[in-house]
C-alpha cells in the first residue's frame, strides 16, 4: 500500500521558488507594461537618431524658433506694410509680363476692330 516517506503526509516541506523582490515591485512591472506598449505601437523609446537626422531636426529647429522671434519682433502694422509692398511688387511684374504691345491676341483683335469699323474720312464724304 502507501509506504512511508512517500506523499505529503511524511513530514517533509515541498520545494519553492524563492520570491523575486525585483520582479515583483511595482516600478518595475510599470516600466515592463510601457515598453511593451511602445513596443506594440511602434514607438521607439531609444531615440537612436542618426547623426543626419539629429542635425536636420536642429535646423528645424533654429529656423522655428527664428521664425517665431521674427514674428513677434514686427508689429502688425509693419507686417501689413510689407504685404502691401509685396503684392504691389508681384502687380508691377504681372503688368510688365502681359504688356498689349507684345501681347499677339490682343493685337489680333485691335487689328480686325480697325477692318470692321468704317474709317472716319468715309463716313465724313
Amino acid at each position: 500500500m502507501v509506504q512511508e516517506g512517500e506523499g505529503a503526509g511524511a513530514g517533509l516541506i515541498a520545494p519553492r521558488r524563492l520570491p523575486n523582490p525585483c520582479l515583483e515591485s511595482p516600478q518595475r512591472m510599470d516600466l515592463h507594461r510601457e515598453l511593451l506598449f511602445n513596443q506594440r505601437i511602434g514607438k521607439n523609446v531609444l531615440n537612436q537618431k542618426s547623426e543626419l537626422e539629429k542635425a536636420l531636426s536642429k535646423h528645424k529647429e533654429k529656423q522655428l524658433m527664428n521664425q517665431i522671434k521674427e514674428h513677434r519682433e514686427t508689429p502688425e502694422l509693419e507686417r501689413a506694410i510689407a504685404e502691401r509692398a509685396r503684392r504691389l511688387e508681384q502687380a508691377e511684374q504681372n503688368a510688365e509680363e502681359i504688356d498689349p504691345a507684345t501681347n499677339p491676341t490682343l493685337q489680333e483683335i485691335r487689328a480686325r476692330l480697325r477692318h470692321a469699323a468704317p474709317s472716319p474720312a468715309a463716313s465724313a464724304h
